[in-house]
């Protein structure tokens, strides 16, 4: 599980794909490693991966077809940088909301609006199917960001986003254009399933 408050940049020092399968290698700086195991979770761009070896700096992750499919990861190339968090520990304060690392869809950056000390970033989803979750002042993550849902207008949703969470994250250097990763909150669709499905059962 993670919570959205992602601990920094890390650069993609190589990958290597074979069929349907690709590991990614990524140089975590010293801080990002601390008690990192073989085995441990932690999330790329807000995907959920388990490290599968260490080297020094050097931290390995496997990457699935469907992975590589449904997420940015898959155009991803030796050079590029990722968000990056470990998985939470019990007890720890949760400065976002709960995530499990596993992304629904990817989203287009269709317009940034640029103002003093904050930035608003407007995302078009791929289908309006995927709209009613995404609500007005609800919670949703945008590679593996914590953030608050600002409007919402057909198939696009805005955030807003201050200094910190531009400086700390990769999401100040998006581009109209560029994909990101997206992971609804679970709660919200757990509620709008549920009503679905009374609606329909009482109809």
């Amino acid at each position: 599980m993670f919570t959205g408050i992602v601990q920094g940049i890390a650069q993609i020092h190589a990958i290597k794909d074979s069929d349907n399968f690709r590991i990614q290698i990524v140089k975590l700086p010293a801080e990002m490693r601390k008690g990192l195991e073989i085995g441990a979770s932690v999330a790329n761009n807000g995907v959920c991966l388990t490290v599968t070896e260490i080297h020094g700096d050097l931290v390995s992750f496997d990457l699935m077809q469907e992975t590589l499919r449904i997420t940015n990861l898959g155009s991803l190339k030796a050079g590029d940088f990722v968000n990056i968090e470990r998985a939470m520990q019990m007890g720890a304060e949760i400065g976002g909301h709960i995530l499990s690392g596993h992304v629904y869809c990817t989203a287009s950056v269709s317009q940034i609006i640029e103002s003093e000390n904050n930035r608003q970033v407007w995302f078009k989803l791929p289908t309006k199917d995927v709209m009613k979750y995404i609500l007005t002042k609800g919670f949703i993550a945008i590679d593996g960001i914590s953030l608050t849902i600002g409007e919402v207008k057909d198939d696009e949703f805005c955030v807003n986003l201050i200094p910190e969470t531009l400086h700390r994250t990769l999401i100040g250097k998006r581009q109209i254009g560029d994909l990101v990763n997206i992971e609804i909150d679970p709660q919200t669709q757990a509620i709008v399933d549920t009503v679905e499905r009374y609606l329909a059962a009482k109809a």
